[in-house]
């Protein structure tokens, strides 16, 4: 939606009749994710792509028979592996497409969401296909369920409850629902099709960058930053130490912060999407730094350092009254066990358990036989 929605916001202020074709749901692989969004307009002017060439003809026959029956629907398309082949794909797949009409509520709903996206705000666009069940063809039962509502929702609290900024399902109670599951998937950055109060729904997060918090300005931490911003987050530097912290050392750095860590975590709002990275090894450092960002609501929490290094700040931390299900969160030692010795492989190792971390809500093995508890500073190893 993001690389359709300028076009989108130009037609419909010119007066154009507009049909959004949005990927709802992909079964096997399929050339674009859920909440991918082709745009067609009256005049037969299109943006975006929904499979990246296979189905397009047959999504815009159904995008003018959809503005001329002012009703959405909710189509099926199953891409032969000769069609997945001339795509770049390796296998066939199904992907489902909602096809609506941009009326309604949908110019301010698209404009506020412009402006949100300008203003890096967190938001989520829900649609409502139908009823839960249904064929999501616009006719649940009884008229009971909106087909075709849009409601755009800003994220509140992290994890919690979005506001509803724009349009409305027109029932109060699964307004509620829906604000509620908007909340959690802009946690996750996640797009998912759900049944929920006896509706068939589509929420879409559209969630500002994460933030890579690097707390350290350590000899690992530019290369950890160069990978940071090669994945999409924004990297933050933060060390008080002036002689360390500065861009000719930390070039992929968006921004480096000369304050003690703790009081920097503090002042910022983190959220579920970011991740901290204390790499100082130093516990004057650490303790503040880990005690912060645990009182955060950040999605990731890692710490260098060997494992004897970690239980004395485990023990600090207990002391502070840090709780057993707040320690829990860490990861430490930081990184993946991949046997990292550079500080490019300590990068891959740190960024790809903050990934798995992200995407998965799930922690990956380490080697089970006992390793000498050394104090050396390398990433993703059982040694330290």
């Amino acid at each position: 939606m993001r690389d359709v929605l300028d076009r989108v916001v130009e037609w419909l202020d010119a007066g154009r009749d507009v049909a959004l074709a949005t990927v709802v749901e992909v079964i096997r692989k399929a050339p674009r994710d859920a909440g991918t969004t082709m745009a067609i307009s009256d005049r037969g002017e299109i943006a975006g792509s929904v499979s990246g060439g296979c189905v397009e003809p047959a999504v815009i026959e159904v995008a003018q028979e959809v503005l001329a029956a002012g009703r959405p629907r909710l189509v099926t398309f199953g891409i032969s592996d000769d069609d997945a082949f001339e795509v770049g794909l390796s296998c066939g797949g199904t992907i489902r497409v909602w096809v609506e009409p941009a009326r309604g509520p949908w110019p301010e709903v698209a404009r506020e969401l412009k402006k949100a996206l300008a203003a890096g705000k967190a938001v989520a666009l829900a649609r409502v296909l139908g009823a839960a069940g249904g064929d999501g063809a616009g006719a649940p039962d009884a008229g009971a369920v909106p087909s075709g509502a849009v409601v755009l929702f800003e994220e509140a609290d992290p994890g919690g409850p979005a506001r509803i900024v724009a349009g409305s399902s027109g029932d109060p109670g699964l307004d509620g629902e829906l604000a509620r599951r908007a909340g959690a998937l802009l946690a996750r950055d996640e797009a998912a099709r759900e049944q929920l109060a006896g509706a068939d729904v589509f929420i879409q997060p559209f969630a500002p960058p994460p933030v890579l918090y690097v707390i350290g300005a350590v000899h690992p931490a530019a290369a950890l930053a160069e990978a940071g911003r090669f994945l999409g987050y924004r990297v933050v530097v933060c060390d008080p130490r002036s002689p360390f912290a500065t861009p000719e050392r930390i070039p992929a750095a968006h921004a480096i912060v000369r304050q003690w860590p703790d009081e920097y975590l503090q002042s910022v709002r983190l959220s579920p999407r970011d991740a901290v990275c204390v790499l100082t090894h130093d516990l004057k450092f650490d303790v503040p730094a880990l005690r912060a960002a645990l009182a955060s609501p950040a999605g990731y929490i890692g710490v260098m350092g060997s494992r004897r290094t970690h239980q004395r700040r485990l023990a600090t931390l207990r002391e502070a009254g840090v709780s057993e299900a707040e320690l829990a969160r860490l990861h430490a030692p930081i990184g993946l066990d991949i046997g990292a010795r550079t500080p490019e492989e300590m990068a891959v190792a740190i960024m790809a358990e903050v990934i798995a971390s992200r995407r998965t809500n799930r922690p990956f093995a380490r080697r089970p036989e006992a390793v000498p508890a050394g104090d050396g500073p390398t990433a993703g190893r059982a040694d330290h």
